[in-house]
C-alpha cells in the first residue's frame, strides 16, 4: 500500500511511528494533567466536608474518575484500546425533584480563613470542576486524530455531565444552587416562540444549492 492509499502513513521516516498528531498530544498532555489535579482537589477536599451524602457523592466519583483517568493514560500512552471499555457513571440521587425559585440569603464574598470553609463552598468548587472537564474534553475530542484516544474522550462526557448534575441536584436541595424563573405568562410566550418545520424544504428545485452570480 502506498502513501497516497493510507492516510494514517506516517510520513516522519524512523523506526518508530506515533499514531498521535502533535496538537492531539499537547491537548491530552493538559487533560490529563487537570483530570489528575481534579482528583488533587477531590481528595483535599474531603477531609472538610460534612454532609455525608456530599461525602459519598465525592468517594463515589472519585472512584470512577481515577479509573476513567487510567484509561486515558493507557488510550494515550499505547494508541491502543484500554484495558476495559468505558464505564457508564450513574448518579443514585432522585433526579426528578428540582427546587424552583429564589430565597433571601446573605450576600456571599470570599472567604477570609480556612475557618470559613463550609459544604456549599466546596460543592461550588467540585461543580467547577466537572464542568470545566466536561467542556475541555469536548473541545478535544473535536480534533483527537487517534481515534482510540478520540473514542475515550468523546464516551467520558456524558459521564462528566452526569456527576455535574448529580452535585447540582445536592446544591439544591440544600438551598445552595437557586433556580429563578420567569413569570408565568413570559414563560409561556418564550417556551411557544418557536414551532416545527414542515413541509419537505428543498434547497432549489432540483435539489442544489443555487449558483450565486
Amino acid at each position: 500500500m502506498t502513501q497516497q492509499e493510507n492516510p494514517q502513513t506516517n510520513m516522519h521516516v524512523g523506526a518508530v511511528q506515533f499514531n498521535h498528531g502533535g496538537h492531539e498530544v499537547n491537548d491530552m498532555l493538559e487533560i490529563l494533567g487537570s483530570t489528575a489535579n481534579q482528583l488533587n482537589q477531590y481528595l483535599i477536599h474531603s477531609q472538610f466536608v460534612k454532609d455525608p451524602e456530599l461525602k459519598q457523592i465525592m468517594d463515589r466519583q472519585y472512584r470512577f474518575m481515577t479509573d476513567e483517568y487510567n484509561m486515558l493514560v493507557q488510550s494515550f500512552s499505547t494508541g491502543q484500546d484500554p484495558a476495559h471499555g468505558t464505564k457508564r457513571y450513574q448518579m443514585t440521587q432522585n433526579n426528578e425533584t428540582i427546587t424552583y425559585g429564589l430565597k433571601p440569603s446573605p450576600p456571599k464574598k470570599p472567604m477570609q480563613s480556612m475557618a470559613e470553609i463550609n459544604d456549599a463552598d466546596i460543592a461550588g468548587h467540585l461543580i467547577g470542576l466537572v464542568k470545566s472537564a466536561a467542556s475541555a474534553k469536548t473541545k478535544v475530542a473535536l480534533e483527537a486524530t487517534n481515534p482510540v484516544v478520540r473514542r475515550v474522550l468523546q464516551d467520558s462526557i456524558p459521564n462528566c455531565i452526569e456527576m455535574a448534575y448529580e452535585i447540582f441536584l445536592w446544591q439544591n436541595k440544600h438551598g445552595h444552587y437557586q433556580v429563578p424563573q420567569f413569570a408565568e405568562q413570559d414563560m409561556q410566550m418564550m417556551l411557544q416562540s418557536y414551532s416545527p418545520a414542515t413541509g419537505t424544504p428543498m434547497l432549489s428545485p432540483n435539489g442544489q444549492m443555487p449558483r450565486i452570480q
